[in-house]
């Protein structure tokens, strides 16, 4: 185990390593101040720039709700049918880019030095792979996305099960069945994991290997020099704190709608947005709670407890509908991933634009603006393995958990949907009305102890809330505070708290569709830093295979 570094608050290099030699020392422009019995210690200007944009925004959405609509409501489309290809095109870039990576030389660079060792076993860095996984997205869109790319928006033009009247045509059952699975998880399998590998290699390799500190302004050190350090630097790490808020206020709104949703279906709860707002409060409250009681006594041990609970759920869920039957479409939608990933990658000529824009674009923009939250969490625990161990193993143990896990639920749900068509509660949900937030409820209604695993599935969600706020006011915290990891709590409990504050502020100015315009907003301009982030690790690793 490499010595601490106590400027930084990282290990130092172990054996080899090209470290940068710089002048910058970690928290030299941040503002020391207290306030009361609070101290503050904050980067000038990123953290004042990102916290008085945020009020702002959370101001103006508060104030001209109805205004604030309408613009979310122009912004979405706008941005998915103009921007598509740029997204859909930049994913494959960082496929392409990992890919390269593990059979390139570079491949047997090791992230913290050249005599670095693992911090923790491969079953313990596997759970946590996994966990980093697991979240509000997969209890949201498990059930939801597999039924309705099955049924309604035809990825590649693959005819739906059922005419219009909801009659079911048995021909068309096998391919759009393989397609839904396919199609859903094309959105949560390689793509999505090699933009967090992306980030998480920068971060592990510019502060384990060179030295500098746990910011995304530091991955860009081989391209603008010093300049980093300034106004280039202080770019780069405000957009990240935009896309990171505003991807986790997404993910935070998709759980008080979905967790609503659930209340009012097992126990008459109001489905409304003053009970989201309320529910957004109250698991805000359980967030700072776990944020002052620190990352072991807080966010891990909830993170523990909730994929122990996940596991119950997933094993129930697998074996209540059929587990025969579900290993089997885990199977057909596995290869019909590997048979469809190059068509759905492809951005141009296509007519499934409800598809295209509606759901990969989206998809892509939410993962980009996840990816500094996403990566700076896979980066810290991955010290000590080689590039070519980090990126085989990154894009495919979570990828494998996120389409099992879509296999299971979805499958469960379809199979439910084609063997009784009149009364699937599933089909009413999705295919029918269209209720997102309640399609897993839907689901779980047709398996036994409906009511006890809905209510684990709400728990499930709320946790999942709780444990995303917590660890992503660390992320936005250690960004704001220059790369410091050790900052006064308070400032962590002033990002917990707006991020409910944004998610309440875009759930009153728009609901779902602002939510998503907001996560494609941010995740535009960091695709280009992504971009430019691929080149210059390209350039740390040429660098560090010399010291090697």
């Amino acid at each position: 185990m490499a010595e601490e570094n106590d400027i930084q608050g990282i290990p130092a290099p172990e054996g080899a390593s090209r470290i940068i030699e710089t002048e910058y020392e970690i928290g030299q422009d941040n503002i020391e101040a207290r306030i009361g019995p609070f101290g503050l210690d904050v980067h000038n200007p990123v953290f004042l720039i990102s916290a008085l944009s945020i009020v702002a925004f959370v101001a103006y959405a508060l104030l001209a709700p109805t205004q604030a609509g309408e613009f979310f409501g122009w912004l979405r489309p706008a941005l998915t049918s103009s921007f598509d290809w740029f997204f859909l095109m930049s994913a494959n870039v960082f496929v392409l880019f990992c890919l390269v990576l593990i059979v390139s030389p570079y491949g047997s660079v090791r992230l913290g030095g050249s005599e670095a060792v693992p911090d923790y076993t491969y079953i313990g860095w596997f759970a946590m792979l996994f966990a980093a996984g697991m979240g509000i997205g997969l209890m949201f869109f498990g059930v939801l996305e597999p039924v309705y790319h099955m049924a309604v928006s035809a990825p590649l033009g693959v005819p739906s099960p059922f005419t219009e009247d909801g009659q079911l045509i048995p021909e068309n059952v096998a391919a759009a069945k393989a397609m839904g699975l396919a199609a859903t998880s094309y959105h949560w399998a390689l793509h999505p994991w090699a933009i967090y590998a992306v980030v998480a290699l920068a971060l592990a390799l510019f502060s384990y290997n060179k030295g500098l500190p746990l910011t995304i302004r530091s991955a860009f050190y081989p391209i603008f020099g010093e300049r980093v350090w300034g106004w280039t630097g202080h770019v780069i790490d405000t957009l990240a704190v935009f896309a990171t808020l505003f991807g986790l206020a997404t993910s935070l709104g998709f759980g008080a709608k979905q967790a609503n949703a659930g209340l009012e279906h097992i126990y008459g709860i109001p489905n409304s947005t003053t009970v989201q707002v309320l529910l957004i409060v109250a698991i805000t409250l359980i967030a700072l709670w776990s944020v002052l009681r620190g990352l072991d006594g807080g966010v891990k041990l909830l993170s523990e407890v909730n994929m122990g609970i996940a596991l119950v759920l997933l094993l129930f869920v697998l074996f209540a509908a059929g587990a025969g039957t579900i290993l089997s479409d885990f199977a057909i939608g596995i290869g019909a991933y590997f048979k469809n990933v190059i068509p759905l990658s492809n951005p141009f000529g296509r007519e499934d634009t409800s598809y295209l824009q509606g759901w990969t674009a989206f998809y892509w923009a939410w993962w980009i603006s996840w990816s500094p939250f996403v990566g700076m969490f896979i980066a810290r625990v991955s010290r000590g393995r080689t590039v070519r161990e980090f990126l085989t193993c990154v894009l495919i143990i979570p990828s494998l958990v996120c389409v099992f896990w879509m296999a299971v639920f979805g499958g469960a749900a379809i199979d439910q949907v084609l063997s009784d068509p009149a009364t699937s509660a599933v089909k009413a949900q999705v295919i029918d009305s269209y209720n997102p937030p309640l399609s897993l409820f839907a689901m779980l209604e047709s398996l036994p102890f409906a009511s006890i695993t809905s209510t684990i599935a709400i728990v499930l969600v709320i946790v999942f809330f709780v444990t995303s706020s917590d660890s992503g006011s660390l992320v936005i915290d250690t960004i704001t505070a220059g790369g410091k990891v050790d900052a006064p709590v308070p400032q962590r409990v002033f990002w917990a708290s707006f991020e409910g504050l944004v998610a309440i502020a875009l759930l009153i100015g728009g609901g779902l569709g602002a939510l998503q315009a907001m996560v494609i907003s941010t995740g535009l301009p960091f695709t280009l830093i992504l971009l430019l982030m691929c080149f210059a690790i390209w350039k740390g690793l040429r660098q560090e295979r010399r010291a090697h």
